[in-house]
């Protein structure tokens, strides 16, 4: 087991670690927006879906705490490779070129990375921990951006959450060795019309709960 420890602690391996795990939160994205997106449909059908969650017990747990696993060696292991990298060059270049095919995603990657996991905490902390006893999440939700900073946040917070998928997207394909001349174009795009549906997606709401 020695050798596998070692292989995922080289940089292919963190590289290849850092993939798979975005490409999970790529998984629980789409399922996070398919079911946030009930709530257009009223506080009734959204708060039957949350209950229906909850009813899954320790699955629900299970599920949680590996995501939460998934969110460390995430975060972890990208900062280690950002870290490494910077440290590889000590000496920065008096211009920046953007040469490479660099943009505007790969270039912010672990600073939208940051960003996004002090969101996290704060959307937890703000739906996920609160008393739920006597309110139905429907009313929590729609109360909070009843505040035009909330929604200016929310806001904020998913077109970091776009940036930051529209370069991992494709990213996480050409570490596991999806990269060809003919089929990376396309990969891209699809990462960039991904990062859209998310951004407008999980954006729009908070708007939409204000408007209500």
């Amino acid at each position: 087991m020695a050798w596998v420890l070692k292989f995922f602690v080289s940089s292919v391996g963190r590289k290849l670690l850092m993939a798979g795990t975005g490409l999970c939160f790529v998984l629980f994205l789409t399922t996070h927006l398919a079911g946030n997106l009930l709530l257009y449909r009223g506080g009734d059908v959204f708060n039957a879906y949350a209950a229906r969650l909850h009813s899954l017990g320790p699955l629900l747990t299970i599920f949680e705490l590996g995501l939460l696993a998934l969110a460390l060696v995430h975060v972890v292991f990208g900062l280690w490779l950002f870290y490494e990298n910077d440290r590889a060059r000590p000496v920065k270049y008096a211009v920046k070129k953007s040469g490479g095919g660099q943009t505007w995603g790969s270039a912010t990657m672990p600073y939208t990375g940051v960003l996004m996991l002090a969101f996290v905490i704060y959307h937890l902390i703000r739906f996920h921990f609160v008393d739920k006893t006597n309110i139905p999440i429907y009313e929590i939700v729609k109360a909070a951006f009843q505040n035009s900073f909330e929604v200016a946040l929310y806001v904020a917070a998913m077109g970091v959450v776009a940036l930051h998928v529209s370069h991992g997207f494709w990213s996480a394909f050409q570490t596991l060795g999806a990269h060809h001349t003919k089929y990376t174009p396309i990969i891209k795009a699809a990462g960039l019309i991904f990062s859209m549906v998310v951004g407008i997606g999980f954006g729009f709401i908070p708007i939409y709960m204000r408007l209500l």
